[in-house]
């Protein structure tokens, strides 16, 4: 892919960031019961403890717990076919959706093992019909295979619609989709940042909200691309030398206010050197030493990550060590940027498509109006 330099790039200023990163009163939700006999056991495969989150004829299925069998592909193929001609689904199938995705990505590891080729998608912030463009541009799943870096929610205007389609494509794909949990996949900010409210707005009460975000408590935290592309959403951590170190962290929570999972989630590079102080009020900033150090030590060629508004949609820096991907064009449906997706070959090239927003509907013209400016 074509180099894009970092002039023409918008800075996140720290005003800006610091309203994605304040943190609204304590996480309601602190309390809740976890039942982990041993920490770090990071499959998850503790059964009998998640047998409590699992329904009883999952449990006695056996086998891979969350794989569909042959006969329910028909069910899950028509539920994508509804919601990519954007439908409703009733409110029983997305619960019966988040409970099936729970117990297959349940079973995943924090460091989630994907093969090429694979296209790796950046923030997508509920811009479903953007979405939509992307695939037109990518391909369809299972044609092509996809690695989603979080950050389905909030902002835009179909939230939903996008969470809702991404996580029935892993269900019915899980071995060509895969995603990873955003800093946006979380109670405390889907409270303040549009994906609570549309819940309520679209079924009337909160039940299809805390059904989502008890599964995004269950999402992996990073992938690793053939062992040589690591994808955490955000960045590193000071807490975290090794993929390893990665794969023992207990991740069945809400993200804590700090430490390695809140890192991987929140942190961002930076031009200047080492770990600093980030200006969104959670996680690092990181230095190009610092990229190169963990991608050195973990025998990494590259990391891939989102979570920043890049105004190509792509953006390589800290001489190549890292790129950021971010796929929501013209993000919030105003900042004029455009988006772009990461082709991995085979053999581990990699190539930028870039795409511009899908035509745009009334009601999305009277968001941006709407939407004021702490949120972009």
């Amino acid at each position: 892919g074509t180099h894009v330099h970092a002039r023409g790039t918008r800075r996140v200023s720290p005003r800006e960031a610091q309203t994605d990163g304040t943190r609204v009163a304590a996480s309601l939700d602190r309390a809740r019961p976890r039942v982990r006999t041993h920490v770090g056991s990071d499959l998850g495969s503790d059964h009998a403890a998640r047998g409590v989150y699992v329904g009883e004829t999952e449990r006695r299925r056996g086998g891979e717990m969350g794989k569909l069998d042959v006969e329910e592909y028909g069910t899950y193929d028509s539920m994508v076919a509804t919601l990519l001609e954007h439908k409703f689904l009733p409110e029983k199938e997305v619960l019966q959706l988040c409970e099936r995705a729970r117990s297959l990505i349940s079973e995943e590891s924090n460091v989630h093992s994907v093969r090429a080729p694979v296209t790796v998608v950046g923030d997508i912030h509920g811009q479903f019909h953007d979405l939509l463009e992307m695939f037109k541009l990518g391909g369809y799943a299972p044609d092509t295979n996809y690695l989603f870096l979080g950050d389905y929610v909030d902002r835009g205007y179909y939230s939903v619609e996008t969470v809702t389609l991404v996580v029935a494509l892993k269900v019915r794909y899980p071995d060509r989709v895969t995603i990873i949990r955003g800093n946006h996949e979380s109670r405390q900010i889907t409270q303040v940042y549009g994906f609570y409210d549309e819940c309520m707005r679209k079924y009337g009460h909160a039940g299809i909200w805390k059904a989502f975000t008890d599964l995004f408590d269950y999402m992996p935290l990073t992938a690793v691309i053939e062992n040589q592309i690591f994808c955490p959403h955000g960045g590193l951590s000071p807490s975290i030398d090794s993929l390893e170190d990665v794969r023992k962290i207990d991740r069945f929570q809400e993200v804590p206010h700090e430490g390695p999972v809140c890192d991987l989630v929140w942190s961002d590079p930076d031009d200047r050197t080492g770990w600093g102080m980030s200006p969104r009020g959670a996680g690092y900033t990181f230095g190009q030493d610092i990229t190169e150090q963990f991608n050195h030590a973990n025998g990494l060629k590259m990391i891939a990550r989102a979570h920043q508004l890049v105004m190509e949609g792509y953006l390589p820096t800290h001489d190549n060590g890292l790129v950021t991907i971010f796929s929501a064009p013209n993000y919030c449906y105003r900042c004029g940027n455009q988006a772009a997706i990461m082709e991995v070959s085979e053999t581990m090239d990699t190539e930028f498509l870039q795409f511009d927003p899908a035509p745009r509907r009334g009601e999305e013209q009277s968001a941006a109006k709407r939407c004021p400016d702490y949120f972009l």
